[in-house]
């Protein structure tokens, strides 16, 4: 491949550094996608690619060289850097010579489709970004309709958020509301019932009621659900605690509602 070779002073690779640092405002949801897995899921998916630089010198196998060729084609734009610079820009071990800007899909509550039985996750805070990736790879794979967030704290852009979810941030709708009494007025012209992930005053999560539209909220890491979820009535659940801990890290918690919630919609 005949491409234009770049150094570390262009603007290209500035943009990769500056989205990799999560460090610039990012209204177009551009995310970065290193290595072959993240591109075959950007491919899989029909994400566009902005950017494509490639090191063939830091590529380890056949399938990288292929893929490499089919990113040139679908790229806006694509260059060729050296191995001083890929390592600058790259944040994992062994990214086979691959770095892309591309970008994650736009959903709005207008857009999303909720079926009748739906399920939803409101992320109401979270701080960390792979403990939200690890929420929507779960959300994928228990075949939620889509994830809610609110009080955002990290974006859906955020590196370890694509890393952490496995790439399932390009198939996941999620949209954004900067109130959660907006949140909640939208799930209520959904008719869904919606439970708060809490130990006080709940019930345990296999007694729950999930049938029809179901949304489960789940808090920070640190605080918790914020207050104006609890002003509105909504029933709580919890995952029992046997042992001496109080509380299960957010996303285990959630995996766990999300299952059983699942789970008792398809009567397994």
């Amino acid at each position: 491949m005949d491409l234009q070779p770049i150094g570390v002073h262009h603007p290209r690779v500035k943009q990769v550094l500056d989205l990799q640092r999560n460090a610039v405002p990012n209204g177009q949801q551009l995310f970065v996608a290193e290595g072959l897995w993240a591109h075959n899921a950007v491919l899989t998916a029909n994400a566009p690619i902005h950017c494509f630089l490639y090191c063939p010198e830091a590529g380890y196998s056949d399938e990288a060289r292929t893929r490499a060729s089919q990113l040139v084609a679908r790229a806006t734009q694509a260059y060729r850097v050296s191995e001083k610079t890929f390592a600058r820009m790259s944040e994992r071990d062994r990214p086979d010579g691959l770095i892309s800007v591309t970008q994650l899909p736009f959903w709005t509550p207008d857009t999303v489709l909720v079926a009748d039985d739906g399920l939803i996750l409101v992320a109401d805070g979270l701080e960390i970004p792979g403990n939200l990736g690890t929420l929507i790879r779960t959300l994928d794979a228990c075949r939620a309709d889509c994830l809610v967030l609110t009080n955002r704290r990290t974006r859906l852009t955020h590196p370890k958020v694509f890393r952490g979810s496995h790439g399932a941030t390009l198939n996941v709708p999620a949209v954004e509301f900067d109130e959660p009494q907006a949140a909640i007025g939208w799930l209520r012209s959904l008719g869904c019932v919606v439970y708060l992930a809490d130990t006080d005053d709940a019930v345990s999560y296999r007694s729950a009621d999930y049938r029809g539209r179901t949304a489960i909220v789940v808090g920070s890491e640190r605080f918790g659900i914020s207050p104006q979820w609890y002003q509105h009535g909504f029933s709580r659940v919890c995952v029992p605690m046997l042992g001496r801990g109080d509380s299960l890290n957010v996303a285990v918690s959630a995996s766990v509602l999300l299952y059983e919630a699942r789970a008792r919609k398809d009567s397994w």
